[in-house]
């Protein structure tokens, strides 16, 4: 497939990275000489500086033989005309825009999207997708990022496991030695800067960040054999009142009504627009970074601190500041990847990546023919991937067995018939099946011709 990327930025870095590592002919465009050297040296990719939403320069991208065109510059204006000109010159089947200012997105602009007007096949904003991943993390107490699979049958969990762990140094293929009823599969490890998929003979250590797949009518009862047990209501503590800190509040508002939430936001102005749109949320101006801000904030009783603000530096020294205070959990906002292992070194509970949540519901898009869903866990880790077992799967007849191979692919569930199975051994594929796999980088490819070319 022929994709231009228009935005060298991180998110544009990692999606011509991963496009171009699966056979695709990736072209990506900036008006910055500085990011195009950077893409140059790093990628083989084609890199062309130039203004994006330029005929001129879209036509030197090959746009008169492109599938798609996926806009991801920071400018939102930028984004949806470099589609519009894409579509209206050159007849660019696919066309995707990063679009960040909440008024285009207001349902009463709705028809501004639509093939009359600005002709998109697909709208990523960041702020809210990170701010649903949040969210979803706050129904299960303890878990760092809960991700629905299977029409929401099935959910992948991330969890850190302390020295209080009742599972701390034990084999995995152990757990149901101690946990008799735990139907779970282990399929992510992080150990510091080390992310793989895990054997069953892998001891699980303090410090190390467990992604997981259950039912989800197990989760909750799952985190308890990680020393989790589940709780109502409690105290959140939002440091940031940016785009994203106002999604986060109103998806709270919306979503917990169980929940208490306070936001700290240093600009003025800022706070006192979120202290008039928000209805249950209580606004303070102040500096996150200030000892006697989070104190009157409460942030020795928080049961979670969200650390969003527009700097990494501040997320990250506000979320070691407000655990040093007394908050039980932490979450930070980073998006330099250079940050996380230091971040998660020092104490904070979870990293938030804005970009790794935007770059997997792209793919999702991408795939949507060949996959259900896909869900990447970072570019070193791997994919998950959920695919339907059809009559003409390359997958119908393999086992669990026969799929785990040398750590780079692993049978995570199955569901069948609306029940869902975490597989043994000897668990053999259906005709039916939906399929969740997780997928190791170097496996991707090979996956994809194997199981799901005959889709």
């Amino acid at each position: 497939m022929k994709i231009i990327i228009c935005g060298a930025g991180r998110v544009g870095f990692n999606l011509a990275k991963y496009l171009s590592q699966h056979n695709n002919d990736v072209t990506i465009i900036d008006s910055s000489p500085k990011l195009i050297s950077h893409i140059n040296d790093r990628l083989e990719v084609r890199a062309i500086c130039g203004h994006a939403s330029d005929p001129v320069v879209l036509k030197k991208a090959g746009a008169d033989e492109t599938n798609m065109i996926i806009a991801v510059t920071y400018s939102d204006e930028i984004n949806m005309v470099t589609c519009e000109v894409a579509n209206a010159l050159f007849g660019i089947e696919t066309k995707i825009a990063r679009v960040r200012n909440r008024s285009y997105l207001d349902p009463r602009w709705a028809k501004l999207f639509t093939p009359n007007h600005i002709n998109l096949d697909y709208i990523i904003s960041p702020e809210h997708e990170v701010a649903t991943a949040i969210s979803r993390s706050l129904t299960v107490p303890g878990a760092l990022d809960v991700i629905p699979l299977s029409d929401g049958k099935v959910k992948l969990a991330a969890v850190r496991c302390t020295k209080t762990t009742p599972v701390i140094n034990t084999p995995i293929s152990h757990f149901t030695n101690l946990f008799p009823d735990l139907e779970i599969s282990v399929l992510g490890l992080t150990r510091g800067e080390k992310q793989w998929i895990p054997s069953p003979r892998e001891t699980i250590l303090e410090g190390d960040k467990l992604y997981f797949a259950t039912a989800a009518e197990n989760l909750t009862k799952s985190m308890v054999a990680f020393g989790y047990e589940e709780s109502k209501g409690g105290r959140l503590l939002i440091l940031g009142g940016g785009n994203v800190g106002q999604r986060l509040a109103e998806e709270i508002e919306k979503n917990h009504p169980d929940k208490r939430a306070l936001m700290i936001e240093k600009n003025s102005d800022r706070a006192a627009d979120n202290a008039e749109l928000l209805s249950n949320t209580i606004v303070l101006c102040g500096d996150a970074l200030d000892r006697e801000v989070l104190s009157e904030a409460g942030v020795q009783s928080a049961d979670t601190v969200i650390a969003v603000t527009a700097d990494d530096r501040v997320n990250t020294l506000s979320s070691l500041l407000a655990k040093s205070l007394g908050a039980k959990r932490v979450l930070s906002l980073i998006n330099s990847g250079s940050f996380e292992p230091l971040v998660s070194s020092l104490g904070v509970d979870a990293i938030i990546n804005p970009r790794k949540v935007t770059v997997s519901k792209i793919l999702q898009f991408i795939n949507r023919q060949r996959l259900h869903s896909v869900h990447s866990l970072g570019s070193e880790f791997g994919e998950v991937m959920e695919m339907e077992a059809s009559d003409t799967s390359g997958l119908i007849g393999f086992s669990a067995s026969d799929i785990d191979k040398e750590n780079a692919v692993m049978l995570v569930a199955i569901v069948r018939e609306g029940a869902v199975h975490i597989p043994r051994e000897s668990t053999i594929i259906q005709i039916g099946d939906r399929v969740v796999l997780m997928v190791s980088r170097k496996a991707r490819h090979q996956v994809e011709k194997t199981y799901s070319s005959r889709l």
